[in-house]
């Protein structure tokens, strides 16, 4: 039988020899990836110039503003229009042409007005009852041109010139444009209790027209297929869940404050009692599953014998109102299944793995240990937040600038089909002056859109990926320098023999300065690898949103397989940029040395590295779940008003989800910020532990740097007098 295949040890490098100078991270270093560096400070200084060319260009006015026929926006003061915040379209039903789709253009007169049309009507009725009430044209000719006051022009001129509507309709305002008042009575759409009406040259319409035509309207201002309708019951859902957030923002500040302090009291505790918690964390987490599961079944059983509790989810279909899913016994059965499954997979894995906990919480014992020592870090996040959010800022403002640097395009809009210019561009200052007009009476030269010819504009969309491409590049920027920050501070502690007399002073503060003076063409290098492929998933779900329609299933295929592939790829580069920071903090070598000798390290003690991280990974999870939910289940009791004590105190709200999944989720991510430099801690200390099982052997003249604790649990022992003190 032939001889199983090993592969040498020296296959993923040789392991680290014992250097007797070596303490900690090295202090004397030079600077790395300098081409990068200056790369990255050349794309710094052109994204300020690309930011400062979009200001010169870019008109927020063109994204706030809603812009009438003339170019001219509704509402922007110290212009005619500003107390016109409303646009108001002279024929909506024009707007259900196919044109509207094409163009990206309603092919109909618009106006600024301040209020909305409350009535049918039609210029002819207008006509007809000028004899008896002229109030009635004083309150028509507000939805006029400007300066028109001729009542009596006959309907076909004032038509073919468009100086005022045909017809209007009860409206009110949405996205700040006029659209027709829609409201279902007895399952039939009606506006102001009509289902008919009559246009302005007399032919019977349908209301159904009318919602088409807004229909098409809403889908060009919205970028998407978005109707009307599902616009409206969204902006009531909205304004409803905006009334929950005003009505509770104080208990969900105090509901976040208690998760801040809950997460950083934890991290304290870990330093004594790390054992006696994190079994606590396991056993919490799993009983405050199986109440869930308790809960649902109660629930399930209550509801189970009510008549209406039995109808299913896919017969109500979706519901505005998310209570109404609480009254059904399978929305209960559902989550008490989801929750059965969650339990089962947390006992297998803790079963099979329990002899590998031990280990994990010796590793997690030494993290808060550090953590006591260097107090500051716990901090730090705040910095890589505030620069995040800069990076946010500066972007968003850019993208809004690039998207609004277009100078106004005007196109012609003809009142006669098969005009030969239809939809040409013009300019309104000589449009009276062209053969325009003579060929197509009565057509006009309006605004369209925003755009224009010059090379500038060409490339918006270019700037734009640019844009994304560089904010990417600088948020992993920002996240790789507290990472390496972080451990640099935390590789000081753990190469420290006697602790913590031998920990630098301010070890946090000299970490940051060697992360930027020495390291930051490394860093940089690292954020753009990864910066490069959140990129291109990006782009990839671009595509497959707009290839939802498509038929072509090996083409949905592709793009399924690509999606997963880039997936798996950014979470790898995430693991080794993570692994390589710690490496730079350490040694001071370049990005790709740091990232090699990482990778070779890991793969020298890949069982560990499976085992022992992962499991370390997991309980910091489950910590983060037990914060959460924790402050969720208190929540919950809170806003249901199940706390006789405060009960009175409990705002009257909508949907009490709505502060109920804030509060979670924010108490998820504070318990994620705390643990995230505990994970960077536990990560720094796991390399060194394997880094100090290379280099020494527990003899005098190589004494093992790692716990007690976990020299017990390998079965080391330092063999001489020199002992790691503090431990």
């Amino acid at each position: 039988m032939a001889r199983k295949t090993e592969i040498p040890s020296s296959f993923y490098g040789e392991p680290r020899k014992f250097d007797p100078t070596f303490r900690g991270p090295i202090h004397n270093r030079n600077c790395t990836d300098v081409v990068c560096c200056v790369i990255f400070v050349i794309v710094i200084l052109g994204y300020i110039a690309l930011g400062t060319v979009a200001w010169i260009h870019g008109d927020p006015r063109k994204v706030v503003y809603p812009t009438d026929s003339y170019g001219q926006f509704c509402g922007q003061q110290g212009t005619p229009n500003a107390n016109k915040a409303i646009l108001f379209y002279f024929n909506i039903l024009k707007c259900a042409s196919p044109a509207v789709l094409i163009n990206l253009q309603c092919p109909t007169t618009q106006l600024c007005v301040s209020k909305c049309p409350d009535r049918f009507a039609t210029y002819l009725d207008m006509q007809y009852a000028y004899r008896y009430n002229k109030s009635y044209w004083e309150y028509y000719r507000q939805f006029c041109k400007p300066g028109f006051n001729n009542p009596k022009k006959s309907v076909g001129q004032v038509l073919q010139d468009e100086d005022c509507p045909s017809m209007i309709v009860p409206s009110r305002p949405f996205l700040q444009r006029c659209f027709p008042d829609f409201t279902t009575r007895n399952g039939v759409l009606t506006v102001q209790n009509k289902t008919t009406f009559k246009d302005g040259r007399g032919k019977t319409r349908n209301v159904t027209d009318l919602r088409e035509a807004a229909n098409q309207v809403t889908a060009i201002q919205q970028g998407g297929e978005s109707g009307i309708n599902s616009l409206l019951d969204a902006r009531e859902v909205g304004m409803k869940i905006f009334e929950d957030y005003a009505s509770s923002w104080y208990w969900i500040l105090i509901g976040l404050v208690i998760a801040m302090l809950v997460s950083l009291t934890f991290i304290l505790l870990l330093r004594y009692t790390a054992g006696v918690l994190l079994w606590l964390i396991i056993f919490g987490v799993i009983g405050v599953i199986g109440y869930g599961i308790w809960h649902c079944y109660w629930e399930f059983s209550t509801l189970r014998g009510k008549p209406g509790a039995d109808v299913t989810i896919s017969d109500i279909g979706f519901q505005t109102d998310f209570r109404v899913y609480l009254q059904l016994s399978q929305t209960w059965l559902i989550f008490m299944i989801f929750l059965c499954i969650i339990e089962v997979i947390i006992i297998l894995m803790l079963i099979f793995l329990r002899n590998r906990v031990r280990i994990a919480i010796a590793l997690l014992k030494e993290g808060s240990k550090a953590i006591g020592y260097i107090m500051s870090a716990l901090f730090y996040p705040i910095i890589t937040f505030l620069l995040i959010a800069v990076c946010i800022s500066y972007w968003a403002v850019t993208a809004v600038f690039l998207a609004s640097s277009g100078e106004p395009v005007y196109k012609v809009m003809p009142t006669q089909p098969n005009c030969m210019y239809a939809n040409l561009t013009c300019n309104p200052e000589t449009f009276n002056k062209t053969n325009v007009t003579k060929v197509c009476p009565g057509s006009q030269c309006t605004f369209a859109f925003y755009g224009g010819e010059s090379l500038y504009h060409r490339y918006i969309f270019i700037l734009q990926l640019c844009n994304l491409l560089v904010f990417l590049w600088l948020v992993n920027f920002a996240i790789a320098l507290g990472q390496c920050t972080l451990a640099g501070a935390f590789a000081s502690y753990y190469w420290a023999m006697k602790k913590p007399a031998d920990i630098p002073v301010c070890p946090l503060f000299s970490s940051f300065g060697r992360a930027i003076r020495y390291h930051t063409g490394s860093l940089a290098f690292g954020s753009l690898i990864l910066a490069i492929v959140q990129l291109i998933r990006i782009i990839l779900e671009y595509l497959d949103h707009k290839l939802k329609g498509v038929q072509n299933s090996f083409a949905r295929f592709l793009l399924c397989c690509l999606k997963c592939c880039f997936w798996c790829l950014e979470h790898f580069i995430k693991f080794m940029n993570r692994n390589a920071y710690i490496m730079i903090a350490i040694y001071g070598k370049n990005f790709c040395t740091s990232a090699k000798d990482a990778f070779f390290l890991l793969m020298r003690n890949v069982v560990r590295v499976a085992v022992l991280d992962k499991v370390t990974d997991f309980l910091l999870f489950l910590g983060k779940v037990l914060i959460a939910g924790s402050v969720g289940v208190l929540a919950f009791f809170f806003f249901t008003r199940r706390i006789p004590v405060i009960q009175e105190e409990v705002p009257s709200l909508n949907y009490y989800w709505v502060p109920l999944l804030t509060v979670i989720f924010g108490s998820y991510l504070i318990a994620h910020g705390f643990f995230s430099v505990y994970a960077m801690c536990v990560d720094t200390l796991f390399l060194c532990f394997l880094e100090d099982l290379e280099r020494n052997d527990g003899s005098p003249a190589r004494p093992f740097y790692m716990s007690g604790s976990l020299m017990r649990i390998l079965n080391k022992r330092n063999k001489g007098a020199a002992t790691v003190s503090g431990q």
